[in-house]
C-alpha cells in the first residue's frame, strides 16, 4: 500500500494557506480515487481513516485532507479571522483546489460525514462538477434547522436532569464548565459514538479542542445549539440537481436521524439509502464497520 503526502496553496483574497492531504494507493491507476470529507467543521481527519479499508477492498485511491484552519492545515491568525470568513463557499473553494492539484477533476467519488456530508451535498448541488462519479452522504442534513430538529428531538428524549443541566449552562454561557461537559458526554454516547473512543476518534477531537474556532464560529457551542455562521445554511432548494448516483446512510441512534436524510432520498433522481444499526460513525462501530465498508464499496464499484 503507497501513501503520499503532500500539501497545496489554496488562495483566498491576497492570503495563500495551505491545505494537506494523504493519498492512500496509486492516482494514476485509473480507478476514480474516493474524496473524504471529515466533519465538524473542525474536526480533523484522522477519526475517518479506518475508509482506507475501501482502497483495500476495492483497489482504489483514498484521499484524506485536513480542511483549512484544523489539523495539518492550520495556521497562525485562525482565531483573528472575522466569522465572515468561515463560509460554506470557502470550504468548497479549497475542495475544488485540491481535485484540481490532484489532477482527477475528470473522475472522482466523494465521501462526506456529518458536515463534511453537507459540504459534498452543497459542492455537488451548486457546482455541478462534471467528473464527481459517485456522493456518499453519510449522516449529514440538507439544511441546518432540519440537523437542529434532529439532536433537539434527541436532547428532549434525554433523562430531566441531564437535558436541564446542558440548557442551563448553554444559557449562562458556561459551556466550558466540567458538568456542562459530562451531560454532553451523556449524549455523545447514546447517539455519536460509544466509548471508549477510538483513539483516532480521540485524536481528531482533540485537534477541534486545541483550535475550537473554526467549529465554534461556524457551529456553535455544541451539536444541538448552533449559533454559527451555518445556521441559516440550506441546499434544499438546489438538492433535486444532484445528478450523481448517491449514497444515503445513517444509524438507527444516530444524531442525524431520518429526518436529516429523508429530503436528500425523496429529491435526488439516482439515490439509495442504507441504514445501520447504531450511532453516528459507522465507520468507528464494531457493529457496523464491516456492512459500511461493504455498503460503500459495492456501491463505489457497482453503481
Amino acid at each position: 500500500m503507497t501513501e503520499v503526502t503532500g500539501k497545496v496553496d489554496f488562495k483566498v483574497g491576497d492570503d495563500t494557506y495551505q491545505t494537506w492531504y494523504k493519498v492512500v494507493g496509486d492516482l494514476t491507476s485509473g480507478a476514480h480515487p474516493l474524496i473524504v470529507l471529515h466533519g465538524g467543521p473542525g474536526v480533523s481527519h484522522e477519526y475517518m481513516t479506518p475508509l482506507v479499508e475501501i482502497h483495500n477492498k476495492c483497489n482504489i485511491p483514498v484521499v484524506f485532507y485536513d480542511q483549512i484552519g484544523i489539523g495539518k492545515s492550520f495556521f497562525e491568525g485562525v482565531a483573528d479571522k472575522p466569522k465572515e470568513f468561515w463560509t460554506v463557499d470557502l470550504f468548497v473553494d479549497e475542495l475544488e483546489n485540491l481535485v484540481s492539484h490532484l489532477g482527477v477533476q475528470n473522475g472522482f467519488a466523494l465521501l462526506g460525514h456529518s458536515w463534511g456530508a453537507m459540504l459534498g451535498a452543497h459542492y455537488a448541488s451548486h457546482r455541478h462538477p462534471v467528473g464527481l462519479k459517485h456522493l456518499v452522504i453519510t449522516s449529514g442534513p440538507p439544511s441546518m434547522a432540519l440537523w437542529e430538529q434532529s439532536t433537539r428531538q434527541l436532547l428532549q428524549a434525554l433523562p430531566a436532569d441531564v437535558r436541564e443541566t446542558i440548557e442551563r449552562h448553554e444559557k449562562e454561557g458556561t459551556t466550558d464548565s466540567p458538568e456542562y461537559e459530562k451531560m454532553v458526554g451523556i449524549f455523545f454516547e447514546k447517539h455519536v459514538c460509544k466509548s471508549p473512543w477510538p483513539k483516532v476518534m480521540e485524536t481528531s477531537f482533540a485537534a477541534m479542542m486545541q483550535h475550537p474556532t473554526v467549529y465554534h464560529t461556524m457551529n456553535g457551542p455544541s451539536e444541538f445549539t448552533i449559533t454559527g455562521t451555518l445556521k441559516s445554511w440550506s441546499c434544499l432548494d438546489q438538492i433535486h440537481t444532484i445528478t450523481t448516483p448517491t449514497l444515503l446512510t445513517n444509524g438507527v441512534m444516530d444524531e442525524a436521524q431520518d429526518v436529516c436524510m429523508s429530503p436528500f432520498f425523496q429529491r435526488i433522481p439516482h439515490v439509495k439509502w442504507a441504514q445501520f444499526s447504531q450511532r453516528h460513525m459507522p465507520f468507528l462501530e464494531e457493529e457496523d464497520q464491516a456492512r459500511y465498508f461493504q455498503v460503500v464499496a459495492d456501491f463505489l464499484t457497482y453503481a
